[in-house]
Order: C-alpha cells, then sequence, then structure tokens
C-alpha cells in the first residue's frame, strides 16, 4: 500500500474516532500512530468504524442508573473491541442495525 492510501486511511480512522459518541473529539499523537500500525496491519476502515459504533452503542445501552463513564481519550480504548469485530461472522446488515439504534439513541440524549 502507498503512502498516499496510508495518510487517507488514517484520515479516515482519525476522522471516525473523532466523531465517535464518548470520545474527546481529539486527536493526539498516539492515535495517528496507531492508526497507521491498524492500516500496516491491513485493518480494513470498515472494520475499525464497526468497532467504534459497537464500542459507542454499548456504553450508551446501559442502564440509566448506571454511573456515568469516562470520556474516551484515545483510540488503543477500541484495539479490544477491533480485535472482536475482525473475529466476528456476523453480516455487515447488524453494523447497520447497531449504528440507526445509536443514532436514536444519541438523538433522544
Amino acid at each position: 500500500m502507498a503512502d498516499d492510501g496510508r495518510e487517507e486511511y488514517t484520515r479516515q480512522v482519525l476522522e471516525a474516532y473523532r466523531k465517535t459518541p464518548g470520545t474527546m473529539g481529539t486527536v493526539r499523537r498516539a492515535d495517528r500512530m496507531l492508526a497507521a500500525q491498524l492500516y500496516q496491519r491491513g485493518v480494513a476502515v470498515s472494520v475499525i468504524e464497526n468497532a467504534f459504533v459497537l464500542a459507542a452503542a454499548r456504553r450508551l445501552m446501559r442502564p440509566a442508573d448506571a454511573p456515568p463513564l469516562g470520556t474516551i481519550r484515545s483510540l488503543a480504548y477500541f484495539l479490544p473491541v477491533i480485535e472482536e469485530v475482525l473475529d466476528m461472522r456476523v453480516s455487515p446488515e447488524y453494523f447497520q442495525h447497531v449504528r440507526r439504534k445509536l443514532e436514536r439513541i444519541a438523538r433522544d440524549r
């Protein structure tokens, strides 16, 4: 993969991370480095975006009386969920369903 591809990949990953509910909305150097490592591993942007959606939905679908969770401050927070998504055998429709649910929850808050 060419460097141009790496730059675009990194941009897409970091933009999706920045927009994920529960994150600080800022990108640090360590996040850029991790995005480059994910590129080197060949992890598809769609896998990473699906992991963001899954993790954000899990955080938002907690009981109303549960104590609030802290803000996500690093892309590394999502590494276990990225690995989980890589191992999943579900259809892309599942993630579309979770995305729609997440959008409804975020809109209603």
